[in-house]
């Protein structure tokens, strides 16, 4: 692609006879995302991006793109890998704290600039052990994601839609992201005036819900949410199913993000609401590819899959990377670093811009409402369509949040 010249000329000119044995040396960046596992759903799409990427950058740049398995351990392992063995200039990881906080603490402690995405800011950002008043907890490490301001502000505008009795019923489990959606979201949902029932923290792989369904069962609570891995939102929901709890919303996060994910329930995930992080319908385009949101969407469900979307964050890290390697020389890691704390980017989440808080190390991003229906096309058994978009108003709603009637 012929905007992989200017990049690479901007990074110091690699590849060119003037250039010096260290600046013709290859950029490389790492990439580790789950690709397998509990939460492999968030992986689906990385061929595809990752062919677009490495398109865009051309033969000077290397993408060493490693599979996290879902799992802490191996996140660290194969990130520790990449920075020691492959000697990476930069390392892009996503998608929950299981995969994305090793890889951002690996990064940090080696001081490798690294960016990520798709973990609630606050479970990246305290998760890894910054306090409320650091301003920039971390030098090499940068982050984009929604947060739980963007979550309140799509319950409070999307559950209204529904005549409920304002009674929550929660399973947050005890994970960065649930204890920091229990810190931070429940007494926001609190002032907003609905009833918080909180049955308390599980652990992750729990087979058995049959308490929680109980006390949400006797406090009559007519909406739902959790923050759970995959595996264990479809046994609760199944066991729900099974003993007779359907409430009117089942408002869902982490998981229910990706068709497949919900095909899987089989009739009881249809109408289950979610959150969009990006869609199709999002008004941007990639930097460094030039391709819009649309026409990203459209050319995965072209090469035979329904659209994903984590399409959209996945390519906008690449979009950051590409404004990094431009904005600093790519083997100066520390001047990379700091190039990056003040990039302006143009992605297909929309303009990321670091500097404008919540702090400098995070750049919050919207998400948005939406639910799942069945599909109107032949080809899929269901479709996300989005009811509310209070966190960026220029992507359109297309409907209205209707009851749970699985």
């Amino acid at each position: 692609m012929a905007a992989a010249t200017p990049l690479l000329a901007a990074c110091g000119g690699l590849g060119s006879s003037k250039s010096t044995d260290t600046t013709r040396k290859t950029i490389k960046i790492g990439f580790v995302s789950p690709r397998t596992g509990a939460t492999a759903g968030f992986g689906e799409p990385d061929a595809y991006v990752l062919e677009l990427a490495r398109k865009a950058f051309g033969s000077d740049v290397q993408i060493l793109d490693r599979d996290s398995q879902s799992n802490p351990q191996r996140s660290a392992q194969v990130a520790n890998d990449l920075i020691n063995g492959d000697q990476v200039d930069l390392m892009l990881t996503t998608s929950t704290p299981e995969t994305v906080n090793p890889v951002s603490d690996a990064c940090e402690a080696a001081g490798v600039p690294c960016v990520s995405t798709v973990v609630p800011w606050e479970a990246w950002y305290f998760g890894r052990g910054a306090k409320p008043d650091d301003k920039q907890a971390y030098k090499f490490t940068y982050h984009f994601c929604f947060g739980v301001e963007q979550f309140h502000n799509m319950y409070t505008h999307e559950w209204p839609q529904v005549a409920t009795n304002k009674k929550v019923g929660v399973m947050w489990p005890n994970d960065s992201d649930g204890n920091a959606i229990r810190a931070a979201l429940g007494p926001l949902l609190k002032q907003s005036g609905y009833t918080i029932v909180d049955p308390g923290a599980y652990t992750d792989g729990t087979n058995d819900f049959s308490a929680q369904i109980a006390r949400f069962k006797a406090e009559k609570c007519e909406i739902f949410n959790t923050f759970p891995i995959p595996p264990d939102f479809a046994t609760f929901w199944r066991q729900a199913a099974q003993q007779g709890y359907r409430p009117k919303i089942c408002q869902v996060a982490k998981t229910g993000l990706f068709p497949s994910q919900v095909e899987a329930l089989g009739d009881i995930g249809v109408d289950i609401a979610g959150g969009a992080y990006w869609a199709p319908t999002y008004p941007y385009k990639s930097s460094l590819t030039g391709v819009t949101s649309q026409a990203l969407g459209d050319g995965y469900q072209a090469a035979g899959k329904q659209w994903n979307q984590q399409l959209g964050p996945s390519l906008a890290l690449f979009d950051v990377a590409a404004a990094a390697l431009k904005a600093a020389d790519p083997k100066d890691k520390q001047a990379l670093a700091k190039a990056i704390g003040s990039l302006d980017v143009e992605t297909p989440i929309g303009r990321l811009q670091w500097g404008k808080g919540p702090n400098a190390n995070v750049v919050a991003t919207p998400i948005l409402g939406g639910q799942w229906i069945k599909a109107t096309d032949s080809r899929y058994k269901v479709e996300f369509v989005l009811v509310e978009n209070s966190s960026d108003p220029n992507v359109p709603v297309a409907a209205k949040l209707r009851e749970y009637r699985g």
